[in-house]
């Protein structure tokens, strides 16, 4: 698998670096945002290297990744009151790790002043 050796998601996902996984398969691996803006805030990356979502990902893995978010809102107990799904991509929406990563967030109502709406992260 192709992996980029100074990115940090890399590394997590190849277990370089600890973190706290939610589930992991051949493709993805999910985890717990550090820095949560949310009580669920659970990353998903793909195990192989893309900057973003317009760096020529893959038709099925794109599904996958995409896939794998009502999967995660299940793991997580949020499937039933709802969640939010959210991918940044560049610097003008404050991507802060330049490897692909979807956000799904969930586990309390949801403002349009919530952190998840109003923060850059």
């Amino acid at each position: 698998m192709e992996t980029k050796q100074d990115c940090l998601f890399c590394k997590i996902a190849h277990g370089e670096i600890p973190s706290k996984k939610v589930y992991e398969d051949e493709y993805v691996y999910a985890f717990d945002d550090i820095n949560p803006l949310m009580p669920v805030h659970t990353l998903i990356v793909p195990k192989v290297h893309y900057d973003n979502i317009g760096d020529e990902v893959p038709n099925d893995l794109m599904g996958h990744i995409f896939n794998t978010v009502p999967k995660i809102a299940h793991l997580k107990g949020i499937e039933e009151s709802g969640y939010r799904v959210m991918v940044n991509t560049g610097d003008d929406a404050c991507q802060s790790v330049h490897h692909l990563h979807v956000h799904v967030l969930g586990g309390g109502k949801m403002t349009e002043d919530s952190p998840a709406v109003t923060h850059n992260a």
